[in-house]
């Protein structure tokens, strides 16, 4: 084993590693605005958890390029009837945050 691939190897397993924790951390905040935002609401966030739909590459407000990250995530008001709202992210800044029914939450 050559000393270039195992330095290879290193760098994109320590890649690796950072996306992992950097996309732990985005779907922590996404899941922590869409409790938010269901409280306040007044409504039930099911299955407290989100979930990842899109991600791709965006530039922030300052120019630097960050994950862009949309997650979904389902409530419901009545108990009977499943609603979608969505949390999108760039970095882990919400920027947008939308619930079925009409209701558009921005930070």
């Amino acid at each position: 084993m050559s000393f270039s691939f195992l330095l290879g190897f290193l760098l994109f397993v320590g890649i690796g590693l950072w996306f992992w924790r950097d996309s732990l951390g985005a779907r922590e905040q996404a899941r922590a605005a869409s409790t938010r935002a269901c409280r306040q609401s007044g409504v039930q966030l099911l299955d407290d958890t989100v979930a990842l739909e899109r991600l791709w590459l965006r530039r922030d407000r300052d120019g630097r390029l960050k994950w862009e990250r949309l997650y979904v995530f389902e409530f419901t008001d009545t108990g009977l009837r499943r609603q979608v709202g969505s949390v999108l992210l760039i970095g882990w800044r919400v920027e947008v945050l939308h619930m079925e029914g009409g209701d558009l939450l921005l930070p």
